[in-house]
């Protein structure tokens, strides 16, 4: 199985991109987020003249998350399962069944400033992955928790700590709250096949060249059940996807994570 997750910072801006890279990579199932389209224009004969099924969830205005399988797609579950009716929840998570395996998007709220409301949501909302993940999955099963995370596990996990003083992704209360989620029984496979760091980064700054000196994040990631962190052969970056490229359409300013095991 061949697992990826993509953060497209808008999939009207950048379809094209993703229908590019799907035919020249072909992943058994893709994890998009950010997709920052509603359901209805979601372009989901597109992606079935590409051979995969696909499931949506987001409202349009932001967020939105995806998942695309070319091995199947059932019993698909937008939100949590404890959202009130009528709620709404943003469109930050999606799961489905895939090849037989219960694959999870997930786009984690940003968190925007320390000890800000949005921070605490930030927190509340992890907590409440981790309760998701309780009440709907068993951890000897085949589950991959897969999208932006927005944090970093650990200080090489960012080009320079010390840059970091102050900010998000990097607290300890976030840090905390993924491994809680971690605890649950999930392994950061690409942290398992790298076990060096800094990096490999999933994320650079539009600004200032970050991503050609080198100045990134990796709050991208694949946690997966301990049954497919034993079989993983593969997880890396396409850090290709980054770059312009020949396509008129800037790139997101994340990377792809590709995970193979099996």
């Amino acid at each position: 199985m061949r697992l990826a997750t993509w953060n497209i910072n808008s999939l009207k801006a950048r379809q094209s991109r993703v229908e590019a890279w799907l035919a020249a990579t072909s992943p058994d199932v893709l994890c998009l987020q950010e997709t920052k389209l509603a359901d209805a224009v979601f372009p989901t004969a597109a992606f079935a003249a590409l051979g995969y099924e696909s499931a949506h969830h987001g409202n349009g205005r932001w967020n939105g998350v995806a998942i695309l399988s070319r091995v199947g797609l059932a019993d698909a579950r937008a939100g949590f399962r404890d959202d009130e009716p009528g709620s709404e929840e943003q469109g930050r998570i999606l799961s489905a069944d895939c090849g037989g395996t219960r694959v999870i998007s997930v786009y984690v709220p940003n968190g925007r400033v320390v000890g800000s409301e949005h921070f605490e949501a930030k927190l509340v909302w992890l907590h409440r992955l981790r309760a998701e993940l309780e009440a709907t999955c068993r951890p000897q099963d085949a589950v991959v928790v897969s999208g932006d995370f927005n944090v970093a596990p650990q200080d090489r996990d960012v080009f320079d700590i010390a840059r970091f003083d102050g900010a998000t992704h990097v607290t300890p209360a976030e840090r905390s709250a993924l491994v809680a989620v971690m605890d649950w029984g999930l392994v950061d496979v690409v942290r398992q096949t790298h076990p060096e760091g800094p990096g490999p980064f999933s994320w650079w700054d539009y600004r200032a060249g970050a991503f050609h000196k080198g100045e990134g994040m990796r709050i991208d990631l694949a946690l997966c059940s301990t049954s497919i962190a034993a079989e993983v052969t593969s997880a890396e970056v396409d850090r290709e996807a980054r770059k312009k490229g020949a396509l008129e359409t800037p790139p997101s300013d994340h990377a792809p994570v590709i995970i193979e095991w099996g």
